[in-house]
């Protein structure tokens, strides 16, 4: 189904049962373009269920969702960069625009920019098993970029990465984002890295998963380099770990 003119995508009411029982909801989330929002919650509350909602790559068992539904106006990055083992990082960001019939030459074109974008410019024809994970990583969100998507689905894209790449990758998504404004939908463990990535932070109830509490972030994106320093982001912090404690102990308000 079609989205409101004055969002990118929402979920109404949705809920989500699986065979083991009920994975998520009802739950709520509207996105409006250009946003950025973070989700969290416990292990197993529903969180990638609901990215993938909004991928299209699952329905809802009861509620709506609404989409952008044209080709490569939504595209996705997970934890493991699923890039292809045998192809270069040029061909890896090439896929999304063969399938869209883009001609090769043009596709070609688009992708080398879009590796120059994310700092790889050198590493055209480096197959996935000669990238480090920050490199394979970008790869993956070049491939998510190339074809200028209105959503952006990260679903913890940093997990498997150390800290230091992990701000690096924070500060290159921020960068990127603000070259074409994507909306942003970014699902984390970590708190910080939801401040800091995130204009709104929705934290979710345990499973199935239900919003427990939301929080706007004060401060501009891209955040500036001392902003993890700043009372905002510590008061933005505490409130947000708060409502995750309250939400694992199964005392949030529904």
């Amino acid at each position: 189904m079609g989205v409101p003119t004055e969002a990118v995508a929402a979920l109404e009411a949705v809920e989500v049962d699986y065979p083991r029982g009920k994975a998520l909801g009802p739950f709520d989330l509207t996105l409006a373009p250009g946003e950025i929002v973070a989700l969290v919650g416990p292990s197993g509350c529903g969180k990638s269920t609901a990215m993938r909602l909004l991928a299209g790559l699952e329905q809802p068992t009861r509620g709506v969702v609404r989409r952008t539904s044209g080709r490569g106006e939504t595209a996705v990055v997970f934890q493991a960069p699923t890039l292809m083992p045998w192809a270069s990082a040029l061909a890896n960001v090439t896929l999304p625009l063969d399938l869209a019939g883009v001609r090769k030459a043009e596709a070609r074109e688009r992708a080398a920019a879009a590796l120059e974008r994310v700092g790889l410019k050198d590493a055209l024809s480096a197959k996935p098993a000669q990238l480090s994970g920050g490199m394979a990583m970008r790869v993956s969100l070049a491939r998510a970029l190339v074809t200028n998507p209105r959503l952006l689905l990260l679903d913890e894209p940093f997990a498997a990465l150390d800290e230091i790449t992990r701000r690096d990758l924070a500060e290159d998504v921020h960068r990127l984002w603000d070259q074409s404004r994507p909306a942003i939908v970014f699902v984390t463990h970590n708190v910080e890295e939801a401040v800091y990535m995130a204009s709104r932070v929705v934290v979710m109830t345990r499973g199935p998963g239900r919003s427990a509490g939301e929080t706007n972030i004060a401060g501009d994106l891209p955040r500036p380099g001392h902003f993890r320093t700043t009372a905002a982001f510590r008061e933005a912090a505490e409130t947000i770990s708060a409502q995750l404690h309250a939400a694992m102990r199964g005392t949030a308000s529904a």
